[in-house]
């Protein structure tokens, strides 16, 4: 299965990753985009939108290899794009464009793994943190997936709770 965990910056992907891939090893695991760039402004739309095509370029190239979880996928991205111009942060020139991408990308996954902002069970981020940016995106990546679920493709699965708990829907998910 080939699969994408998405959500804001402090949302648990990482962690998910490596408890679901030390239970399934034989996953190529692929990190945060942000990670293999080189990036001057993290929150910038210049620098979501070079995320985006490094991710969905790396989507495409892996597309041979069944069993894949990607930190990040480009619909991660088109929501931080979103969530700018939300915020009066970006004209918005970008948006449609990445939407394309993302969708088109979107075609050699068959899982998106959506991990939402839970008040119920909070992960500390740095005091620094852009709150603003963070809970935008993630109601942009919310509703990109809602509009994609409708239209068919891939399959999305939201995860809350504690990581355990996620760890095993996941599982379940993957096995099923």
């Amino acid at each position: 299965m080939r699969i994408i965990v998405s959500g804001t910056h402090g949302s648990g992907k990482s962690t998910l990753i490596a408890d679901f891939v030390a239970r399934r090893p034989e996953y190529l695991v692929l990190g945060d985009p942000f990670e293999d760039l080189d990036l001057d402004d993290p929150a910038s739309a210049a620098s979501f939108a070079a995320q985006l095509r490094f991710t969905a370029s790396r989507v495409r190239e892996t597309a041979g290899e069944s069993t894949v979880i990607s930190e990040r996928g480009p619909l991660d991205f088109v929501a931080y794009l979103a969530a700018l111009e939300q915020l009066g942060r970006s004209d918005g020139a970008l948006v449609a464009h990445a939407t394309a991408i993302a969708d088109d990308s979107l075609a050699n996954v068959d899982l998106v793994v959506l991990l939402p902002l839970d008040d119920r069970h909070p992960i500390r981020v740095p005091v620094d943190e852009d709150m603003a940016l963070r809970e935008a995106m993630d109601a942009a990546l919310l509703d990109l997936a809602d509009e994609r679920e409708a239209v068919g493709g891939p399959r999305f699965l939201t995860l809350g709770g504690d990581p355990a708990s996620r760890l095993d829907y996941l599982l379940a998910a993957t096995t099923a």
